[in-house]
């Protein structure tokens, strides 16, 4: 692709150029740029937005998802048109609709560890815009592995948080990466995702504007990078803390392994699982069980599978409604406050894990897989 800029694009960019830090070369270096966008949701849909608009010549989507309702409350990306199309997709064409002078290439499909090394390589900036903890540590360990930049954040309720992981140093050696912020995985349950826990709309807005800006920094090297620190940023009350981030973490990356295994390797015990095809079979044929929500009231309400309603948080208050002659079903938005409860209930030495079981993927892959095909 040629890099020099064509007189519609000196147009176009006017006010990036009239900048002096950015100028002509600078706006050149945008268009030469290869940044991969890992997530087109909350926090993809701003980055996706400015990225292109500022020029970026080549721009990568990684993203298996597609459109529901309930994403469109943050991701302005899309519109009701686009409900059940995939994100990756829908994005591309908005995109370039935006900015025509530059390329798009998407991935629809998840990011594993069989095929993020072969992607990443082909960019020179990794911006991660996913919501869980294995998608993470992929996602950073292959930035080691290849030697690039990895642009994070995360968003939960009314707070955001930015950092640039694995930047070179002068003397050759890399800055701090997630494993630094996160030496280990959290405790199952213990962080709950934006569907779970409800986030207030503008926020994704805000933190991905962030990290576009800190991608941008870096191309054009403008400013100074948010390297070595973490950004912190409360949108109630309108606070923003910067904090050092040492590099401590002793892990030396060789190959990518199994994330899911690595998050939940100490989470014990061994938790039977049911998919919702299963279930459905199960309900059609009417077959003694009982069906467990674990979520708030709000959420039930909202939508359910039937059953009965016992929150995470009162549910060893209530293990009188838990019967133990019978096989019994937990689920939730995504899985994890399911596995959470059957963790809580066997620890008490009251019921045995072996009659319990967690519904994969909760009400989520139920929705993906049922209510679309209607």
């Amino acid at each position: 692709m040629n890099n020099v800029l064509s007189p519609e694009e000196l147009n176009r960019y006017a006010r990036h150029i009239s900048l002096s830090e950015m100028g002509v070369e600078g706006q050149e270096k945008l268009k030469a740029a290869r940044v991969l966008i890992i997530g087109a949701g909350g926090l993809g849909c701003p980055v996706l937005l400015y990225l292109a608009a500022a020029g970026v010549g080549h721009i990568g989507i990684v993203d298996g998802d597609v459109v529901d309702v309930s994403n469109l409350q943050r991701q302005v990306l899309y519109t009701m048109e686009d409900i059940g199309q995939s994100k990756a997709i829908v994005a591309k064409k908005r995109l370039e609709a935006l900015n025509p002078y530059i390329n798009i290439t998407v991935y629809p499909f998840i990011l594993t560890k069989e095929n993020a090394l072969e992607i990443i390589k082909k960019y020179e900036i990794i911006v991660d815009g996913t919501d869980n903890f294995p998608a993470r540590y992929l996602i950073d360990d292959a930035c080691v592995l290849t030697n690039k930049i990895n642009i994070y954040a995360s968003v939960h309720r009314f707070e955001g948080q930015v950092a640039v992981f694995n930047i070179p140093n002068a003397d050759g050696t890399r800055g701090a990466t997630y494993r630094d912020l996160f030496p280990t995985p959290p405790t199952l349950g213990t962080v709950l995702n934006c569907a779970e826990e409800g986030i207030i709309g503008v926020l994704p807005g805000i933190i991905g504007s962030l990290q576009a800006n800190e991608v941008i920094k870096i191309i054009t090297g403008i400013g100074e990078p948010l390297a070595g620190k973490i950004a912190l940023f409360d949108a109630a009350n309108f606070t923003i803390r910067v904090i050092n981030l040492k590099k401590t973490s002793n892990t030396v990356i060789t190959e990518l392994i199994d994330y899911d295994y690595f998050c939940n390797q100490n989470h014990l015990p061994v938790i039977n699982t049911i998919t919702v095809h299963q279930l459905q079979q199960m309900m059609q044929d009417s077959i003694d069980f009982q069906l467990i929500d674990v979520r708030e009231s709000n959420e039930h309400a909202q939508f359910n599978l039937g059953g009965i309603l016992i929150p995470l948080p009162i549910l060893l208050q209530k293990q009188e409604l838990i019967p133990k002659d019978k096989s019994v079903m937990f689920y939730c938005q995504s899985g994890n406050r399911s596995i959470a409860a059957i963790q809580d209930l066997t620890k008490q030495g009251n019921h045995s894990a072996m009659h319990f079981y967690t519904l994969e993927g909760g009400v989520n892959a139920w929705r993906n897989a049922f209510i679309r095909e209607e």
